[in-house]
């Protein structure tokens, strides 16, 4: 069943990301961006041929690769239990769903569609795959951290001298 479900939530969330950007390459290609709150963020569209920031720009392929890997990284973490928690759990499937999303761009258009504009900050245009991969890694280091801490916090009986 938690397999069943793993898959329902992964698909649902590179679907999210492939209609979302498929709605800006049908509305916002050849347009102004639109204002979603005036001062804060609009959708704006962008072909990233890099990775985050538009690092390593025109090298798909590399990336491709490199994202195909991970990938396959994330399903052999899920497929042997390993992850120690829901919230670990969560995050790779949150990273997989993101990277799965990117790579089809990838593989498809040749660039990642991007789209989601900070207007207050200098930052870079993302897409809802990235959001995905990003509160996956956040979410991993948290659950790094706090397991971290009950592994050094002393048992109760224990003597902390």
């Amino acid at each position: 069943m938690t397999i069943a479900i793993t898959a329902i939530v992964a698909v649902l969330l590179v679907a999210i990301d492939q209609v979302s950007k498929l709605l800006v390459l049908n509305n916002l290609k050849d347009a102004d961006p639109v204002t979603v709150i005036d001062g804060f963020i609009q959708f704006r569209y962008v072909e990233n041929t890099g990775a985050a920031f538009g690092i390593f720009s025109n090298n798909t392929w590399a990336l491709s690769v490199f994202t195909g890997i991970v990938i396959i990284l994330g399903i052999i973490f899920l497929a042997t239990g390993k992850l120690k928690n829901k919230v670990e759990y969560s995050a790779v499937i949150l990273m997989l769903a993101g990277g799965v999303g990117n790579l089809i761009d990838r593989v498809f258009r040749h660039y990642v569609v991007d789209f989601i504009e900070y207007t207050f900050m200098d930052y870079a245009v993302f897409n809802f795959a990235d959001i995905c991969v990003t509160v996956g890694a956040v979410l991993i280091v948290l659950a790094v951290i706090v397991e971290t801490i009950k592994e050094k916090k002393p048992e109760d009986g224990e003597n902390n001298e």
